[in-house]
């Protein structure tokens, strides 16, 4: 089984990458905006019960689609290499994925764009369909803006230690040719 992880900064592209991944390979998506959408009109995400159920409902899913005999998941998220709490939140993912499926093959990419691009990609249809809580232009703008002054949100070299890593830089790439870099990296086969 394979589990890719695709990481990077708030509308670098990870969903949409991971979508035309997903079509490309027949992996199955699972985005973190999935869980946050499902909880947010529950709970705050600004506080401790809201974030925890996240991380419950997502490490509830890994556990029980490690154990399902489909091919593998690709999975989005943001990792702020400067918070110490970001980095042991992926180890232990990657540690879960490893007790349940001892024969995982992980993988990692890391997107980057400039801000210019993600402020424009801020506004796609299909993240605004996908991420409700993106819907309002100006805070989600602004807190695209405010997440990129306060946090490093992309690696330095040698940060991720994980063998299947590929850095790509996709500023001037569509998903569809960001998807091939990476199949074509990895060796993934179509469906």
């Amino acid at each position: 089984m394979k589990f890719v992880l695709i990481i990077g900064p708030q509308a670098v592209g990870k969903m949409t990458v991971g979508q035309a991944l997903a079509a490309r390979t027949g992996l199955k998506l699972f985005h973190n905006h999935e869980t946050i959408e499902l909880v947010r009109p529950l709970l705050s995400l600004g506080t401790a019960e809201g974030w925890a159920l996240v991380k419950e409902l997502r490490e509830s899913v890994f556990r029980h689609f490690a154990h399902s005999g489909q091919e593998g998941m690709i999975y989005t998220g943001i990792w702020a290499f400067d918070e110490p709490e970001d980095r042991l939140y992926y180890e232990g993912i990657f540690a879960l994925w490893r007790e349940e499926c001892p024969e995982v093959e992980i993988y990692v990419v890391e997107l980057e764009s400039d801000l210019e691009t993600r402020l424009a990609r801020n506004r796609t249809e299909n993240r605004l369909l996908h991420k409700a809580s993106k819907r309002d232009l100006e805070w989600s703008d602004n807190d695209v803006r405010s997440s990129a002054e306060k946090y490093r949100m992309n690696s330095l070299p040698g940060e991720i230690a994980e063998a299947n890593y590929l850095r790509l830089d996709n500023t001037h790439m569509g998903p569809e040719a960001a998807a091939q870099a990476i199949a074509e990296r990895f060796g993934f086969a179509s469906p």
